[in-house]
């Protein structure tokens, strides 16, 4: 019940602040081209309170889920003889609707919506970027592979635990997010991958699977930070208590493999089934040798029962030239990965249930929200803000991209389309929008952990 309260709030705030963000930017274009705009609304249904200045209503609604500028001419209802279906525009007598100004000034307050999301990526990464810039208080700086999954595809292409990818799918010296990026944009592909082992270059070919989980990255757990595995605390009654585990102590290895974060020991567990573990296990400047037996604690899978102490983080502000550089950086890698995203779901070569919907939005949000560190809430924030402003743009019926293409037909053919005409366009890319999200949720739901068990 937590975990979904936090990530239901979370996903209010976030959609809020992005849907807010977008509907001032046509706001404030409109205001400035001389539309008259009625409504400036934070959330949807029934008003509950707020303040009129001016001709506009800034209200307030029941249900918090973005919100909305209502501009005079958008609606095709608003249009003069629209039943009958023959006028395109508002009337002469109203020149603060929207259909009364020209073509250029509605395709300018069209593309401030998606602009407005643009820049608050980019300002949210220039902030983390120029105040804040966690980093790990000591960090492995090559993309280390800390270990492989027996069985899994990298264990097949031959990639082993000390790994160093120096290249893979068309990325040279990749960093681990890039690695993470190529495999879920090439799933059921062969990728070219490139490993530094003891000194030398080995060519490998990697069969990226149709579905790869987040967490193995197609079965290869990376290594971020160089120690051991800190004990803060042990749960009683576990199998880290039954082990002798203590509050303090540092786990060096396991069953003689160097492991440096939990994520690596528990896919080990997971892949071990049960099995005992020999840790070794340094306390107080002495070295230990206990013997655990993992246990299923939870839905979650084979666990010892402790808590591990997280990796020290340091704040390392850039200046900001270089803040504004990593946060355009962060915005173009963002938008070229949504394109190419596209381009492969359009060659199938990306299925549909790759794609996250709102329940998944959700998810992430309110993980995001638990973890202590500002790194994910920026980057979560950034990255949907900029999804949203491109998304937007795609030349679509109902998005601002539709309105956008319309605009720029009528300019090409001098003349309005008609009314009826635009009214069952937009039906209809109404239905298909509907359908495209009920698929999206489907997928959301189906990953759920309650429907695990029903997963071969």
């Amino acid at each position: 019940m937590h975990e979904f309260l936090v990530s239901a709030v979370a996903f209010i705030v976030l959609l809020g602040l992005m849907v807010v963000v977008h509907e001032f930017g046509h706001f404030a274009v409109a205001k400035l081209c001389g539309v008259r705009v009625e409504a400036f609304s934070f959330g949807f249904g029934p008003r509950l309170f707020g303040y009129k200045y001016g001709d506009t209503d800034y209200k307030v609604c029941l249900l918090p889920l973005g919100g909305f500028v209502k501009m005079a001419g958008e609606e095709f209802s608003e249009l003069s003889d629209a039943a009958a279906g023959t006028a395109t525009v508002a009337p002469a007598s109203d020149p603060g609707a929207l259909t009364s100004h020209s073509r250029w000034q509605q395709i300018l307050i069209g593309l401030a919506g998606p602009v407005a999301n643009f820049i608050l990526a980019f300002v949210l990464m220039l902030f983390y970027y120029g105040v804040i810039n966690e980093v790990p208080a000591v960090e492995v700086k090559t993309t280390t592979v800390e270990w492989v999954i027996p069985g899994s595809a990298a264990a097949q292409a031959g990639v082993e635990p000390g790994d160093i990818i120096r290249h893979f799918a068309e990325a040279d010296h990749p960093e681990w997010e890039q690695v993470f990026e190529r495999i879920h944009l090439d799933p059921n592909q062969t990728v070219p991958v490139a490993v530094e082992r003891d000194g030398k270059i080995l060519q490998l070919a990697l069969h990226v699977p149709g579905e790869s989980k987040e967490e193995d990255l197609a079965g290869m757990l990376p290594q971020f930070t160089p120690g051991p595995i800190g004990v803060k605390q042990v749960m009683p009654g576990t199998p880290a208590e039954r082990a002798g585990l203590l509050s303090g102590d540092a786990i060096q290895s396991v069953d003689g493999l160097a492991f440096h974060s939990i994520p690596t020991l528990l896919a080990y567990m997971q892949a071990g089934q049960g099995k005992a573990m020999t840790l070794a296990v340094v306390r107080n400047g002495e070295l230990l040798t206990l013997v655990a037996h993992p246990a299923k604690l939870d839905s979650a899978g084979w666990k010892l029962g402790f808590g591990a102490v997280p990796p020290p983080y340091r704040n390392d502000p850039l200046p900001l030239s270089k803040a504004a550089s990593k946060s355009a950086k962060f915005c173009a890698d963002n938008s070229t990965l949504i394109f190419e995203t596209l381009q492969r779901l359009a060659t199938r070569k990306v299925p549909m249930t790759q794609l996250i919907g709102p329940v998944g939005i959700a998810q992430a949000a309110g993980e995001a929200a638990e973890i202590k560190d500002w790194s994910p809430k920026f980057g979560l924030a950034g990255m949907i803000s900029v999804n949203l402003g491109i998304l937007n743009l795609m030349p679509f019926p109902i998005l601002d991209g539709g309105m956008i293409l319309f605009l720029l037909i009528e300019s090409v053919i001098r003349r309005e389309i008609n009314i009826k005409v635009k009214e069952y366009i937009y039906q209809a890319a109404f239905l298909v929008l509907v359908a495209f999200f009920a698929v999206l949720i489907f997928n959301d739901v189906s990953r759920l952990s309650i429907f695990s068990h029903l997963k071969p």
